[in-house]
């Protein structure tokens, strides 16, 4: 894949969060306690979950600790989320500009580790960005809430 079209999958990955998050900020405290049957969760642990696991995708891809940690098991604000987006957004430009150099091994607990796993993670990433950003979105319309528009058509025309 060429590198501008990685680097557009992760600046789309990017604004797509902090969208989401956005949007997010504007809803009562009690809807971010919301879920739906179906969908990974309520709206704020989903978003936590996504940018956690953000988190420890770069942090096997440039061996950095995140500014912010986010943890599943911590509780966070969507201020804090927002920050932490902003900041992997930038570790993702980083590690996209150097894909090619990159050469990492995903070690695995009781399974043989990974080679050349770097890759995969940048599809993990990409995928799992819009899997939970689909969950939160799916809670938004069952519950007849606005949802934000998150596609690629929408990402191209700002």
């Amino acid at each position: 894949m060429p590198m501008d079209a990685l680097r557009t999958l992760f600046r789309h990955h990017a604004w797509a969060t902090l969208r989401l998050i956005d949007h997010c900020e504007g809803l009562p405290a009690e809807r971010l306690k919301e879920t739906v049957p179906g969908t990974a969760g309520p709206i704020l642990a989903t978003l936590v979950h996504l940018l956690a696991a953000d988190q420890r995708y770069l942090r096997h891809m440039d061996d950095q600790a995140a500014v912010r940690r986010i943890h599943e098991s911590e509780p966070a604000t969507l201020v804090e989320l927002r920050a932490a987006m902003q900041a992997q957004a930038a570790r993702w430009d980083a590690l996209v500009g150097r894909a090619d150099e990159l050469d990492v091994t995903l070690p695995r607990h009781q399974d043989p580790d990974i080679p050349h796993a770097q890759n995969l993670l940048f599809l993990q990433a990409i995928h799992h960005g819009n899997d939970h950003r689909t969950h939160v979105c799916t809670i938004l319309g069952a519950l007849d809430l606005e949802v934000p528009d998150l596609s690629g058509w929408a990402y191209w025309s700002v």
